[in-house]
C-alpha cells in the first residue's frame, strides 16, 4: 500500500477558494495571501494622513471630514503607537484610504456618547482593548481591581464588564442597519463556546451572544482590510462568509461540506465536561493555517463557522504596519494624564509576533498563533531611531526589544512544506523539534548593529524569554548577559515538580538549572551583579499541596523570597483552562476520558499553594503550620534551619534573625528581584 504524502491533503468541495487548501499548495500556502498593501485605496485617501485619529466632531471638522468611514470603539485609552491595537488598526486602514475615527472608552451607561462622532459609511469596528475586560477587571481570586494600566491615571471603572457586549448592545440601539464587526483578544478568545471563570459557567460565542454581524480573530489586518475594501465596493456584510480568520452565523444544518469539521454543539459542551474537552482538542488541533479546517458549532437552531486562521504576514508587510505614521504619544485630550500602559512601551520596540512555545496556560498561541512572523532588521533599527529622535525625554535607552517571547526571532521550522500541516501544540514540548531552527545568529546581528546606533546608550531585553532556547547558543546568551539585562532578567520556569510541568508544557528543572549556570558564570565574567527574575504559579490544574510544599522548599534552599505571586487564572480558550473545567487531559485524544487531571479549586485550596510561595510572610505561618502538620511534615514547623516555617511562638522578626534566611536573600517584587541589603 502506498504510504500518503504528508504534503498531500484532499481539496474540500464546496468551499470558496480563499479557503481552499490542499494538495502541492501546501508547499508555498504562507505566500499565497494577496499583499496587504496591494488592495486599491478608497477615494477619502485624498484627505490625507491625520496627526492623531479623530476622536471627536470637532476633530473630524478641522479635518474636513463630514463623517468616518469606520468608527472603532475600545475600552482602552487611545494612544497612537503600535503597541496598542486600535491604533495599529486604525493606521492601516487609514493606509487603505479610509477616514477612521476612535470611539475610546465610550460611557456606556448612555447611548448618546456612541452616537459623538456620527453613523460611519462602512462599520463599526468593537474592541474591550488589549485586554480581556474580565481580565482587566477582576483578579485570579474574583476580587476587583483597583487599577487600569490602559486608562489616563490608571482609574478602574473606565469600562464595563464584558465590554464588548455592552458596546455592541449601545451601537445596535443608534445604528442598527450599520455592520459590527468584533475584534481583539476579547473577542478572539471567546470565539466559540467557551468555559468563563468569572460565572463560572460554559457561555456561548461572544459573537452569538453581541449579535454582531462579524468576528474577526487573531492578529486581524489581512481580515480587516478585505472586508473593508469589500464593503466600499459594495458588497453585502452578510455575504462575507469566506474570510479567513473569521467566524459568522447562520441557520443550522444538518448537511456539511466536505472538509468542514463540527464541534461539539453549546448545549452539549455546556453540560458534558467530556465533550468539552473534545471540542478543546480540535480547536487546538486546528490552528494551523496551512491545513487548518472550517469549524462548525451549533448554538440552539444557529451555528457558528468558524473559518481558518489567517495566514501570517510577510516580513515586508509587518515591516510597513509597524511603520505607519504613530504619533507614538496618546492622544493630546489626555492633557498631561498619564497612561501607565504606555509608560511601559514608549521606548520598547516589537521584532516579532507569535510564540511556538504552547504552554497549556497561555493565551498568546490561541490569540496571535504558534507561527513566528518576524520584522526586518533595518525596519526595527529604523524604529529605534524614530524612538531616539521623537520621545521627549529619551535617555539614550531603549527599554525592549522583543514580543511575546524575546529570542525566537526569524525562528520557523526548516521545511516550510512540513510547517504548513504540523499540528503540533508546541515546538519546544516535550523537547525542541529536531526541525526548528534555533540560530541565535539574527538576533545577535541586530543586538549588535542597535546598541551601535548614534544616540543609544543602552539596548535592553525585558520581554519573557525562552531559556530552554537560549542554552542551545551560548554565545547568544554571553551577549545578552553582557550587554543587554539591566540588573534583571526574567524568565518562566513556573515550577520544578515533572507533574504540573507536564500540564503547562514547559520544560524540565534541568533546563532552568543549566540556564542558571551560564546566566551567572556570564555575569560574573562581565563583572556584573545581575539576577534572574523567575515566575511561578500557584494553583495551576495537575499541582498537589505536595508540589507546592518542593516548590516552597526549592526557593528557600535558593534563598528566593517572592513578594507577588501568580495564582492560575482560566482564561477562556486555553487548554489549561480546560483542565480546570474538565478535570480532563485535552493534550491527548485518546487518553482525556481515562486521565483524570487534579484540580486545585476552591479558596482554600488556592490560598494554601499560593501561600507556599510566600513561605517567609508571617501572614500565612497559621495557614502554612495547619497544612505541614495536615500533610504529616509537622518537622517542617520550628526553629531548625530546615524548618519552612517558625512554631506559633516565634515572631517573624526574631524567626529570621536566627539565621535560618540569609540576609543576602534575593526578593521578586513586582516582577522584580532585589538583594536584601
Amino acid at each position: 500500500m502506498k504510504k500518503k504524502n504528508v504534503l498531500q491533503e484532499s481539496v474540500p468541495e464546496g468551499l470558496p477558494e480563499g479557503l481552499r487548501v490542499g494538495g502541492d499548495r501546501c508547499r508555498d500556502v504562507f505566500s499565497s495571501a494577496p499583499d496587504l498593501f496591494a488592495y486599491p485605496p478608497f477615494w477619502a485617501e485624498c484627505f490625507g494622513v491625520a496627526p492623531f485619529l479623530p476622536m471627536s466632531r470637532a476633530e473630524m471638522d478641522v479635518l474636513g471630514w463630514d463623517a468616518c468611514d469606520i468608527l472603532l470603539v475600545t475600552g482602552d485609552a487611545y494612544v497612537d503607537h503600535p503597541s496598542f491595537g486600535m491604533a495599529l488598526v486604525g493606521r492601516l486602514l487609514e493606509a487603505q484610504g479610509y477616514r477612521v475615527g476612535i470611539l475610546a472608552q465610550p460611557d456606556w451607561r448612555q447611548g448618546d456618547a456612541f452616537q459623538s462622532m456620527g453613523q460611519p459609511t462602512l462599520f463599526c469596528g468593537v474592541t474591550a482593548g488589549n485586554m480581556d475586560s474580565m481580565v482587566n477587571h477582576y483578579t485570579a481570586d474574583r476580587r476587583l481591581r483597583t487599577n487600569d494600566a490602559y486608562t489616563p491615571g490608571g482609574e478602574a471603572g473606565r469600562r464595563p464588564d464584558r465590554a464588548v457586549l455592552v458596546y455592541c448592545q449601545r451601537l445596535r440601539e443608534v445604528f442598527p442597519e450599520t455592520p459590527i464587526i468584533l475584534g481583539g483578544i476579547e473577542a478572539s478568545l471567546r470565539r466559540v463556546a467557551h468555559y468563563d471563570y468569572w460565572s463560572d459557567q460554559v457561555r456561548r460565542s461572544l459573537l452569538v451572544d453581541a449579535k454582531a454581524d462579524l468576528l474577526l480573530y487573531g492578529n486581524a489586518e489581512r481580515a480587516i482590510v478585505e472586508l473593508a475594501a469589500r464593503l466600499a465596493r459594495g458588497e453585502s456584510i452578510h455575504t462575507m462568509q469566506d474570510l479567513r480568520g473569521s467566524a459568522f452565523v447562520r441557520r443550522a444544518s444538518s448537511l456539511l461540506p466536505e472538509g468542514v469539521l463540527r464541534l461539539p454543539s453549546f448545549e452539549e459542551v455546556r453540560h458534558d465536561p467530556l465533550r468539552y474537552a473534545e471540542a478543546s482538542h480540535i480547536l487546538h488541533r486546528e490552528s494551523n493555517p496551512g491545513n487548518a479546517k472550517i469549524l462548525v458549532q451549533r448554538h440552539g437552531d444557529r451555528d457558528l463557522w468558524v473559518n481558518p486562521p489567517p495566514f501570517p504576514l510577510t516580513t515586508q508587510e509587518l515591516d510597513r504596519i509597524y511603520e505607519l505614521p504613530y504619533a507614538r504619544r496618546p492622544h493630546p485630550a489626555y492633557g498631561h494624564q498619564t497612561i501607565p500602559a504606555y509608560e511601559m512601551v514608549q521606548c520598547s520596540v516589537t521584532i516579532l509576533r507569535g510564540c511556538f512555545g504552547g504552554c497549556t496556560f497561555c493565551s498568546i498561541t490561541v490569540h496571535e498563533g504558534r507561527l513566528v512572523q518576524s520584522r526586518s532588521e533595518a525596519s526595527v533599527l529604523r524604529e529605534i531611531e524614530q524612538v531616539r529622535d521623537t520621545v521627549p525625554g529619551f535617555t539614550g535607552v531603549i527599554s525592549d526589544v522583543g514580543g511575546p517571547t524575546a529570542n525566537m526571532y526569524r525562528m520557523r521550522c526548516r521545511e516550510i512544506g512540513i510547517e504548513s500541516v504540523c499540528r503540533r501544540l508546541s515546538c519546544l514540548y516535550p523537547k525542541v523539534c529536531s526541525r526548528l531552527m534555533t540560530d541565535h545568529g539574527p538576533l545577535l546581528q541586530l543586538y549588535r548593529r542597535a546598541r551601535d546606533l548614534r544616540g543609544v546608550r543602552r539596548v535592553l531585553v525585558a520581554s519573557g524569554l525562552r531559556y530552554d532556547l537560549a542554552v542551545l547558543s551560548p554565545e547568544y546568551l554571553r551577549e545578552l548577559v553582557t550587554h543587554h539585562v539591566g540588573g534583571y532578567l526574567k524568565i518562566a520556569p513556573e515550577h520544578i515538580v515533572p507533574e504540573p510541568l507536564a500540564k503547562m508544557m514547559k520544560p524540565s528543572l534541568a533546563a532552568y538549572d543549566r540556564f542558571k549556570t551560564l546566566f551567572d558564570r556570564y555575569s560574573a565574567e562581565a563583572g556584573k551583579e545581575q539576577y534572574l527574575i523567575p515566575y511561578f504559579i500557584a494553583a495551576h490544574p495537575g499541582t498537589r499541596d505536595e508540589d507546592m510544599l518542593a516548590l516552597a522548599l526549592w526557593l528557600k534552599r535558593n534563598q528566593y523570597r517572592l513578594d507577588q505571586v501568580q495564582t492560575f487564572l482560566p482564561s477562556p480558550m486555553a487548554l489549561a483552562t480546560t483542565m480546570y473545567h474538565t478535570h480532563r487531559n485535552p493534550l491527548r485524544h485518546a487518553h482525556w476520558e481515562a486521565e483524570e487531571v487534579y484540580i486545585p479549586k476552591g479558596g482554600y485550596q488556592r490560598r494554601l499553594q499560593k501561600a507556599f510561595l510566600r513561605w517567609h510572610d508571617p501572614a500565612n505561618w497559621p495557614l502554612l503550620r495547619k497544612a505541614l502538620r495536615q500533610m504529616g511534615r509537622a518537622d517542617l514547623v520550628g526553629r531548625g534551619k530546615a524548618a519552612l516555617v517558625p512554631g506559633e511562638s516565634v515572631e517573624g522578626a526574631a524567626w529570621g534573625s536566627k539565621g535560618s534566611v540569609k540576609k543576602t536573600q534575593v526578593t521578586v517584587k513586582s516582577g522584580r528581584i532585589f538583594p536584601k541589603r
